[in-house]
């Protein structure tokens, strides 16, 4: 009895082992696994799958911000976690995508890159990657000095899918935004020599906003521009066209709930409407990146200061410089906007944006993002709403301050514009 039991006994023993040895197995195999009619891939050791398969991917943004203790000290904690966790994406191919799509030409600033995309129904359409491209922005001091990898690693500090929760948001505000969809774009043959640059990556397939074709809800468009083309209208029509102020007014007041700081003039598209020999922009913000955007540690805080980088700022409950996010956009288009518009607006944000619609646009990221970042950034925003009406005194108080622009915004170097409208859109006012 007792040499059966013994034996029981190491036969269980082997067994068990031999489970060991199973799962220690599968742990190493990196072999994609499919999940219902997804595939678990990992997007940095991406392997040749033929994603025409499957309609979705499990996949993260990059792995490349995962790190130590010791460089999250000094470096900061960021946004990592949220960048290296898995989702779920479905997969898009160009060739049925709205029908079918042919691109356009390859575009993006400093950091994103992108594609413009034509649909067959006439519609323009971008992919601007998630994952960026810091590097042409790395001062030649930090290459010497050895600090590339920490600019580049300053990426962390953007959330990789802010900007869904910042579209459900502006909805409910009353803001025009661009719609953005989170896709995975395998490599394939319609992306031609594109394939190995923008193949098997993770993107936000959003409508352009240069676009012949109106995506809005409003009626009478005629097209939608950008600010250097909004200039070229004005010289056109002069005292004609004029600007939605409390549109732009309720979007920069916006911006600051969100703590996008980035609102550079190539950052905003016009919604061009027309009646009879009248013409009214209203204002379309884009580019998200910045919203939410979460700087801390050592080094981060040593560089991102008010003295280096005033606009630069961490989101946080408060607003830490106002005087930082006042930008020669604002001078250009807001100075003449009384302080009344800036008031009614703040209130009407106040009124829109209430706690539950609030908690209602992080339903736009998967459980696993929102369990991450989704209860704090949701009471930052409630925190920075409550105050918006004394934000919005303050912001009207410093624009007014400003002196008149001397100098083309960013974008419009090219045009020669008339004295009047290179220092303000519309104001009536010239620089001396």
């Amino acid at each position: 009895m007792i040499a059966f039991n013994m034996k029981k006994f190491f036969g269980i023993l082997v067994l068990l082992f031999l489970i060991f040895i199973i799962l220690i197995y599968a742990s190493l195999n990196t072999t994609p696994k499919k999940i219902e009619n997804s595939i678990l891939i990992n997007i940095d050791t991406i392997d040749i799958i033929d994603f025409i398969t499957y309609d979705s991917v499990y996949v993260e943004a990059t792995t490349q911000y995962k790190s130590n203790q010791l460089k999250r000290i000094m470096q900061g904690e960021h946004y990592r976690k949220a960048w290296s966790t898995p989702i779920k994406v479905p997969i898009v191919f160009l060739d049925t995508l709205f029908g079918g799509v042919t691109i356009v030409k390859e575009g993006g600033g400093n950091q994103t890159k992108s594609l413009k995309l034509l649909a067959n129904n006439n519609s323009y359409y971008t992919l601007r990657s998630i994952n960026k491209t810091p590097e042409a922005l790395v001062p030649e001091f930090a290459k010497t000095l050895g600090l590339k990898n920490i600019v580049v690693d300053g990426i962390s500090a953007q959330h990789p899918y802010g900007a869904l929760v910042v579209a459900r948001l502006a909805e409910k505000a009353g803001i025009l935004h661009s719609f953005p969809k989170l896709v995975f774009l395998p490599k394939q043959s319609a992306l031609g020599s594109y394939s190995d640059k923008y193949g098997n990556r993770l993107f936000f397939l959003e409508y352009e906003t240069e676009s012949k074709n109106n995506w809005t809800k409003y009626s009478n468009v005629i097209e939608i521009i950008d600010t250097k083309d909004l200039q070229e209208l004005k010289m056109a029509h002069g005292a004609n066209l004029q600007i939605d102020r409390h549109a732009l007014v309720r979007a920069r007041l916006f911006d600051l709930i969100i703590g996008d700081w980035d609102r550079h003039p190539k950052q905003w598209g016009w919604v061009i409407q027309k009646e009879n020999d009248t013409y009214k922009a209203i204002p379309l913000p884009v580019d998200r990146d910045n919203a939410f955007f979460n700087s801390e540690g050592v080094i981060p805080n040593l560089v991102l200061n008010r003295n280096v980088t005033p606009e630069a700022q961490a989101f946080d409950e408060d607003i830490d410089y106002l005087p930082g996010l006042v930008q020669s956009f604002d001078v250009y288009f807001l100075q003449d906007i009384p302080e009344s518009v800036f008031v009614e607006e703040a209130k009407s944000l106040q009124k829109l944006l209430t706690d539950e619609k609030i908690d209602n646009a992080f339903k736009a990221w998967p459980d696993a993002i929102y369990d991450l970042d989704g209860e704090e950034i949701s009471k930052k925003i409630k925190s920075r709403r409550n105050d918006l009406v004394d934000y919005a005194i303050r912001f009207k108080t410093i624009l007014d301050k400003k002196p008149l622009l001397t100098e083309p915004l960013k974008g419009s170097e090219a045009l020669e514009l008339p004295n009047n409208l290179l220092a303000c859109f519309g104001c009536n006012k010239t620089v001396k």
